[in-house]
């Protein structure tokens, strides 16, 4: 009853997850190899980063330059993905596509509104068939600073 309290004081709430067994092994042997001292500050420092890529990718408004990588299963998904790039063909200026085997890797090089990309990559992170989808920008602010 005192360590319910304690965590109920504390802050913390215990949850519980559905995840592939093979993904938990692989992140089991991710965090352990990394030296963290357990798979509850593995998941802790999982969703404090999933956190801040999601605001920023939220937080960010005008013009951008972005690069969109993401894999997926060709046949469960290509002609959908399609359509999806032809709908976003005004911000998509390159993209570059990589098979292995039934999987495929593609990079989607784009310029335009933040809210259009931002939409974009919601819409990919929306199939099924799309494992995972990595955004990075372009912050030339940064590359100006480093310059003077």
């Amino acid at each position: 009853m005192t360590l319910l309290r304690s965590a109920v004081y504390s802050g913390d709430m215990r949850t519980s997850l559905n995840i592939p067994q093979e993904v938990l092994e692989s992140f089991d042997t991710t965090w352990q190899d990394e030296g963290l001292e357990s798979r509850s500050r593995a998941v802790r420092e999982a969703i404090h980063e999933y956190i801040e890529r999601h605001t920023e990718l939220e937080e960010l408004e005008g013009p951008v330059v972005a690069a969109l990588a993401f894999d997926y299963e060709h046949t469960l998904v290509i002609g959908e993905l399609h359509t999806v790039q032809h709908e976003f063909e005004e911000v998509i200026s390159t993209t570059q596509h990589m098979h292995h085997g039934e999987w495929c890797l593609e990079t989607l090089f784009c310029q335009g509104s933040a809210a259009r990309i931002r939409e974009l990559v919601y819409r990919l992170r929306d199939f099924d068939a799309v494992g995972r989808v990595n955004v990075m920008f372009l912050q030339p602010e940064l590359s100006t600073e480093q310059n003077d």
